[in-house]
């Protein structure tokens, strides 16, 4: 007579068996004949490959890209030219800010709003796409929204692509470091 302590261990055997065998009765690990033997040699391919990190790489100072809104020429230069909109909402991760309802005069039945997406961070003519929208109320609640056509699309992406090349240049400028090997002697 089989209890039911016994039998369950005999399903969780039976199971267990199951789930390995659907695995192609294979092991996790690798042929160790397919890989390089030293160890540092492997650990610079997984680097390369993006298999892994090093701490002490972390803290050291980076030259490449970087992840910050500040260190984006585009994204500094699309909120220095907008800057005097409130805005409604900014999502560096998500590539895109949106300003709220603006006017110049405070009478005034017709506001501007503008979203600016980022297609990319390099400065170039397709990076940014920028969308005006006007709104004009008869009342408070008889309100139209539509796309402005006009120049204002085109003059906001090129002076944000000009002061993001500005801005590009100074930092430029400003991470190049003079050479300091041995100088030759001029005859």
């Amino acid at each position: 007579m089989i209890t039911f302590k016994t039998f369950k261990i005999i399903i969780i055997l039976f199971i267990s068996s199951i789930f390995l065998n659907s695995c192609g009765g294979k092991l996790p690990g690798a042929d160790a004949r397919k890989y390089d033997p030293d160890p540092k040699k492997r650990v610079a391919k997984n680097l390369e490959e993006g298999r892994g990190f090093r701490l002490s790489e972390s803290f050291k100072k980076s030259n490449g890209t970087f992840e910050f809104a500040s260190s984006n020429e585009l994204w500094r230069a699309s909120l220095d030219t907008i800057d005097f909109m409130p805005l409604a909402s900014v999502n560096y991760s998500g590539g895109i800010i949106i300003t709220d309802w603006y006017s110049t005069d405070q009478n005034s039945n017709e506001s501007i709003k503008i979203s600016i997406r980022f297609l990319t961070n390099e400065i170039r003519s397709d990076a940014l796409d920028i969308k005006v929208f006007s709104k004009k109320c008869i009342a408070l609640s008889n309100c139209i929204i539509s796309e402005k056509e006009g120049n204002i699309a085109p003059e906001l992406e090129e002076k944000i692509l000009r002061t993001a090349a500005v801005y590009a240049a100074k930092m430029k400028l400003k991470n190049l470091k003079p050479y300091k090997g041995k100088q030759r002697k001029k005859f």
